[in-house]
């Protein structure tokens, strides 16, 4: 059969070209079902097929089986972070936070993320494709943006880059996941925690 690359470097059989407005139907079918709250154990190609409109082919020949499916929908959730365009690390580790409050107030991002996270153990491979996917390229840029400012002297030279991250990270997850439901979460909220962090990041004084 003949095959040609995909833009992902991903030999796929020659033809009729994808149809986009498919994937999108069967994507967003898959983030409903798991937004009203079905796991991913419980989740079947059928389900998502018939909230697709689409027929079960249709989608096994986008994905092999449902994990891979239900990896690409998470991550089409997570929205890129920027780049840093140079300015101080204080505005590009604000930026970072910014993005994490505002997926929190959404019901549907939630729920799902939720999923991602606890459902680990019983599907491994889900949890590490998502992590690649969806993690991993997040803990780069920020951590560039640590070591970025170690390198100009705006952090400690002995900053340990990857407890630093944790704690910007863990810090603005514990206020989304974990604070009172029904209290507000502030707009400066990323600003605060940024704030107090750096007051341990920089360099101490003489």
């Amino acid at each position: 059969m003949k095959t040609q690359q995909t833009a992902e470097g991903v030999a796929r059989p020659a033809g009729r070209p994808r149809s986009e407005k498919a994937e999108k139907a069967i994507v967003e079918a898959t983030l409903d079902l798991l937004g009203d709250g079905i796991g991913v154990s419980e989740l079947s190609i059928e389900a998502i097929a018939a909230r697709a409109g689409v027929g079960k082919t249709t989608i096994y020949r986008r994905w092999t089986n449902k994990e891979d499916l239900v990896v690409d929908a998470l991550a089409s959730l997570k929205p890129p972070i920027p780049l840093s365009r140079g300015g101080s690390v204080r505005d590009d580790l604000v930026t970072y936070l910014r993005v994490i409050r505002e997926e929190s107030r959404h019901q549907r991002t939630r729920c799902i993320m939720n999923i991602a996270m606890t459902d680990t153990e019983r599907h491994p491979r889900l949890a590490e494709r998502f992590r690649e996917i969806a993690i991993k390229p997040r803990r780069e840029v920020v951590l560039a943006v640590l070591r970025r400012g170690i390198d100009s002297g705006e952090l400690r030279a002995d900053l340990d880059v990857e407890v630093a991250m944790g704690m910007l990270s863990g810090a603005i997850i514990w206020h989304v996941k974990w604070s009172d439901p029904d209290e507000e979460i502030s707009e400066d909220l990323p600003e605060r925690i940024v704030d107090e962090a750096l007051k341990g990041f920089r360099p101490r004084e003489a």
